[in-house]
């Protein structure tokens, strides 16, 4: 499928649960309204057209107005990508596992937890692995973090 095939595919297919934004260079980029973000993605996995059973990355985003949770997924049988995005309540972020949809999500959905502090409903082993066990300075990758020994360096803007 090309690129157009696949936007129209998805569009037609799952309506109102997700919108095309127009920033994808490389692949088609959706949104996805996140209540509907777990079936979207056990949908996209199991759907005979588009097979994407393989996710390649699933991480936060702290734009400094809000935060994102964003997905790459592949069909290596079908040889195609797409990527998605989904907006979280930056009062209390929070989104589904889709650990049973794709079991490498587990560690992806750890760091997301550790890092950004975005709650994952449903993962039954949130752990920490990239901080020490005894953390309790917040959450390292959130714009507004800070901790005595940090330098923040000016914001690049291209």
């Amino acid at each position: 499928m090309t690129h157009d095939e696949i936007k129209s595919y998805i569009e037609k297919t799952f309506g109102d649960k997700l919108t095309l934004l127009d920033t994808g260079r490389c692949e088609p980029v959706f949104e996805v309204k996140l209540a509907d973000w777990h079936d979207v993605a056990r949908a996209l996995r199991d759907d005979q057209t588009l097979q994407f059973d393989y996710l390649c990355n699933l991480g936060g985003t702290d734009t400094g107005e809000r935060l994102e949770a964003h997905c790459q997924l592949a069909s290596i049988k079908k040889s195609h990508r797409v990527d998605l995005k989904v907006v979280l309540d930056s009062g209390n972020p929070s989104l589904a596992s889709v650990r049973d949809i794709w079991p490498a999500a587990n560690w992806y959905e750890r760091e997301m937890w550790e890092l950004y502090g975005i709650n994952i409903e449903g993962h039954d082993n949130l752990t920490r692995f990239l901080l020490p066990d005894d953390w309790d300075q917040g959450h390292p990758m959130r714009k507004n973090w800070d901790a005595p020994d940090f330098v923040r360096f000016p914001e690049f803007n291209a």
